[in-house]
């Protein structure tokens, strides 16, 4: 029993959404190749709700939608929506993602290099990679009108899980391969 529990706490583990009873019988079934009894898969399930429920975690298993899942205790409910409103700041809009690739590759630029770059206007992208702390103003340019110049910060290398800017990929290798067998070319 202390085998099916421990595969029935991975399969809830795991899920991203409520697991049922039958949904685990059918995988444990197919990966042991034999048939496993639902009341079997009941009794880990109560097994599993009450070792989560007497020992000192976070979190237990809960009953919703036709099956089972792990969800956070309400006493944590809080720091948990701090921690999910923040991965949501962090989402970065299309726009936003080709402003700041073109500010990674181009730094120091300006914000007029970087509209000739995308052929639209660049305000609202820059604003908010300011305010995401990704982009960061470097200076002033020398040319007429000495407009802004805008580099990537350490939270850029932070975000994307890079030390340098030399980890960043070359052009080169975002150049379509030629003469891929199966594709027309234009001879």
């Amino acid at each position: 029993m202390k085998l099916l529990t421990t595969y029935v706490e991975a399969l809830i583990f795991c899920a991203d959404e409520p697991v049922s009873i039958r949904q685990m019988a059918k995988c444990l079934s197919d990966q042991m190749g034999t048939e496993i009894a639902l009341n079997d898969i009941e009794k880990a399930v109560d097994l599993l709700i009450e070792k989560y429920n007497q020992g000192d975690f976070a979190f237990s298993v809960y009953k919703s939608s036709g099956g089972y899942q792990f969800m956070t205790l309400p006493a944590y409910q809080p720091v948990v929506t701090k921690l999910l409103q923040q991965k949501s700041k962090k989402k970065l809009s299309t726009s936003a993602m080709e402003t700041l690739s073109i500010v990674a590759y181009k730094q120091p630029v300006t914000k007029g290099q970087l509209e000739q770059i995308r052929g639209v206007s660049c305000d609202y992208a820059i604003q908010k990679l300011l305010e995401k702390e990704l982009v960061e103003i470097k200076g002033k340019s020398e040319s007429l009108g000495r407009p802004l110049l805008y580099g990537t910060t350490s939270q850029f290398m932070e975000y994307f899980g890079i030390n340098s800017l030399k980890e960043l990929p070359s052009p080169t290798d975002f150049k379509k391969e030629e003469n891929i067998i199966g594709e027309i070319g234009d001879d």
